[in-house]
């Protein structure tokens, strides 16, 4: 449950880059963490879903249709503060893999026909896949990125994991695989840009009054029982009504110590999480981007001065970004790609026979599946609730 609050929508045309007059911080804000259960929950659901996935992809890849236990990787996996070999770990998903009496891993049926459903999806979804890439590198200084940085958005952009193997040599007219001269990382380098995509989803979603220069505003909303004082509604009232900067167009010109180029990387980070088809991301991966976004140190402090757009999980012993207008206040997206309904799925189909985790009573302010802990019940971060964000 959410309680919603919006600035409205201004429009100032004569206040474009060249003439307006770029202001610093309008005031001192400070806002403490404050934890959004329902957005726990949509990071906490997928634990260990790409673990699972990844050795879904390699036993339905295998001729033989499944997989000899000396065959699969030795090196145990790290779960928590524990680790399993992966033979351990694929009988802890009964749904998803059996094992036969010769020791040989396969999938079920339920699961061989849903990852058959997956791949079908994913054909269907490559023009869209392929776009959300071309968008990717467009954001970039160099329309370049290494594909080392994109491999670890790959996961949460629903590109298939061999993408740079199957994908890209399907379309040289968008893309070339380069590496530099003195440089050991491989390069993917955007051939053409198609002003077609350089429509952020921010202007998208304001439709003929989404031009850049315009004062558009961000959708905000806060956890319930949020308490927002005078003076931080008044500043965030007054930061919306700066011009908005395409993360798409050249930011040089901004002065990296004003809130106008403040709301550029709100913006920034609001393009990359609409990239993703889950609408989240580890909060590290945006740090990977900082020099090719061209964005100034410290950059993701403002996901801290923004809890309204942005909200920061503390779960499975990382910070996830979650853009929460995706959300709307629940758990569950208002718009829905099919690979993410493929991937409920899996999650849905990992739960089935796994043995029922312990409930923590509601009078020690925990609801039930909402904790820190993994399914062994291993703690792997610890954060105290704050009633309320505080602006200093």
């Amino acid at each position: 449950m959410m309680v919603w609050w919006a600035t409205k929508h201004f429009h100032l045309p004569a206040q474009r880059h060249g003439s307006f007059q770029q202001r610093a911080t309008l005031v001192n804000v400070k806002l403490k963490w404050v934890k959004d259960r329902p957005l726990d929950h949509v990071v906490s659901r997928q634990r260990h879903l790409q673990l699972v996935h990844r050795l879904v992809e390699r036993i339905s890849s295998d001729p033989r249709g499944g997989v000899p236990a000396h065959d699969l990787p030795r090196r145990p996996l790290a779960l928590g503060h524990r680790s399993l070999l992966s033979s351990d770990f694929l009988l802890r998903y009964p749904a998803i893999f059996r094992r036969s009496s010769i020791d040989c891993f396969h999938l079920t049926d339920e699961a061989f026909h849903l990852r058959e459903l997956e791949l079908h999806t994913l054909r269907d979804s490559e023009p869209d896949l392929v776009d959300r890439l071309r968008r990717l590198l467009m954001l970039t200084i160099n329309h370049t990125l290494p594909l080392h940085t994109i491999d670890q958005l790959s996961w949460d952009m629903g590109l298939p994991s061999d993408y740079h193997k199957f994908l890209l040599p399907r379309f040289p007219q968008f893309f070339s695989i380069r590496q530099p001269d003195n440089d050991e990382r491989i390069w993917l380098k955007l051939v053409s840009r198609d002003p077609a995509l350089s429509v952020s989803e921010l202007q998208r979603s304001h439709g003929e009054n989404g031009s850049e220069g315009e004062c558009l505003t961000f959708p905000v909303s806060f956890t319930r029982g949020f308490a927002l004082r005078r003076k931080c509604m008044m500043w965030l009232q007054e930061w919306q009504t700066l011009p908005y900067t395409s993360p798409y167009s050249d930011p040089s010109g901004l002065d990296p110590r004003t809130d106008v180029s403040e709301k550029r990387i709100v913006g920034v980070f609001h393009e990359l999480l609409h990239l993703t088809i889950a609408k989240k991301t580890k909060r590290m991966n945006f740090s990977n981007l900082r020099k090719p976004l061209q964005l100034p140190q410290k950059f993701t402090k403002v996901l801290e001065r923004h809890p309204g757009i942005f909200y920061l999980s503390q779960k499975l012993g990382v910070q996830t970004v979650v853009l929460r207008e995706a959300y709307s206040g629940g758990r569950e997206l208002l718009r829905k790609h099919p690979l993410e309904s493929i991937r409920e799925r899996y999650v849905a189909m990992m739960k089935v026979g796994r043995p029922e985790r312990k409930r923590r009573s509601r009078r020690s302010g925990e609801v039930e599946g909402d904790s820190s802990e993994d399914e062994d019940g291993i703690c792997t971060h610890t954060c105290e609730d704050q009633d309320q964000h505080i602006c200093a």
